[in-house]
This record gives C-alpha cells, structure tokens and sequence, in this order.
C-alpha cells in the first residue's frame, strides 16, 4: 500500500494560469526598472509588491482547490495559510504602505482614481478574508463554534476568495490601463497583453478549478 500524494493536484488551468501571473509581474517590474526606480522613491515598490502578492495569492488558491485525498488536502491547506499569510498579506501591506507613504510626501489626495478606490476596497476585503479563513480552520475552528459549524463556514470563505480574486485583478487592470504613469512609460501592446489579458487567463484559470 503506498502513501497518499502530497504534492499539488495538477488541473486543467494550473499551467496557463501560472505563465499569466508570470507576464504580469516581468511587465510590472519592468516598467519599474526602465524608468529610474531610484528618482520613483516609495512609489517604485508598489507595483513591485502588488504585483507579487497576486502571483501568491494565486498560487496559494491554485494549491488548494481542489483536492482530493487525505494527505494532498492537509498539505495544501498547510501551503496554502504558509502562501497566502506568510508572502501575499506582507507583500500587499507593503505596497500598499508604500503607496499610501509615497502620497502623504507629496501630499496628494488619496482614492482619485477608479484604481485606487478598487485598491483600498481589495485591501480591506482581503483582511477580513484572512481574518475569517483563519478563524475557520486554526484551532479546529473554535472561534466559529468548531467542528461541523466552523467547517459549514469555510465554503463563503471559499467564494468570497473567488470574488476577491477578480476584484484584486481588476484592479491590477485599472493600474495598467487607468493609471497616468503606466500609461506614459510602457508601450500599449504590453499593457493590453499584461493587464487585460492576463488577468482575464489568470481568472479563467483558477475559475476552472471551482468545484
């Protein structure tokens, strides 16, 4: 009798999903590192960051749903609090902060732009999320009632992951298609490809995984 897998449970989807976030994140940084990241000051590490938080987030939804043994359940559910909690929430809390930095030196008024309004929607979601996922799972769910109850929750935090999902790359869109400063200093193929179709494949990958 051999033991359960605990790698990854490949999917249709997986593969693509995973070269969009990666052409999101070489544009992302690109643009950054051809335009003078040292004269950009605090403003260079948001797309930075951002953009390497979706690359996790993905990743740790990717890891997780679904699954279906025993062991590759426990191990992804274990990859995916380690992705999720321990490289996408810090990496998204510091470009935010950055972001947020980067406006109060130059006194600029804050949530201009449909982008940005998205941005501090996403964020704020994205705490209650974690929040709420953590509640359902650590310490047997004990801070939702445990057991059957704490489990009978975690399938809305299932959904509203999803939903978060699309919001977050929709807003990465609005970046590289709203925004002045991308749009001044990248050419308009690499933006249609990196922030409208990329999030769209990145979306339709993981959305094929929904059971």
């Amino acid at each position: 009798m051999g033991s359960s897998p605990v790698m990854p449970e490949g999917r249709k989807g997986d593969v693509v999903a995973k070269y969009a976030v990666l052409v999101l994140i070489v544009t992302s940084w690109g643009i950054v590192f051809t335009n003078d990241p040292a004269a950009l000051g605090w403003f260079s590490f948001h797309p930075i960051f951002q953009s390497s938080a979706i690359a996790f987030f993905t990743y740790g939804i990717l890891t997780l749903q679904p699954t279906s043994h025993p062991a590759t359940k426990a191990a992804a559910l274990q990859r995916h609090q380690i992705t999720m909690l321990g490289f996408g929430i810090p990496c998204i809390v510091l470009g935010t902060s950055a972001m947020i930095r980067n406006k109060s030196l130059h006194s600029a008024p804050h949530f201009t732009s449909w982008h940005g309004t998205c941005g501090i929607m996403t964020f704020t979601w994205l705490i209650v999320q974690a929040t709420f996922g953590a509640a359902s799972v650590w310490y047997g769910g004990a801070a939702l009632g445990g057991g059957v109850k704490a489990k009978a929750l975690w399938k809305y935090h299932r959904l509203s992951g999803y939903l978060l999902l699309a919001l977050m790359l929709s807003t990465a869109s609005l970046a590289g298609n709203e925004t002045y400063w991308v749009t001044h200093n990248s050419p308009a193929l690499a933006r249609f490809v990196s922030y409208t179709l990329a999030p769209l494949v990145i979306l339709v990958g993981v959305y094929s995984r929904i059971r």
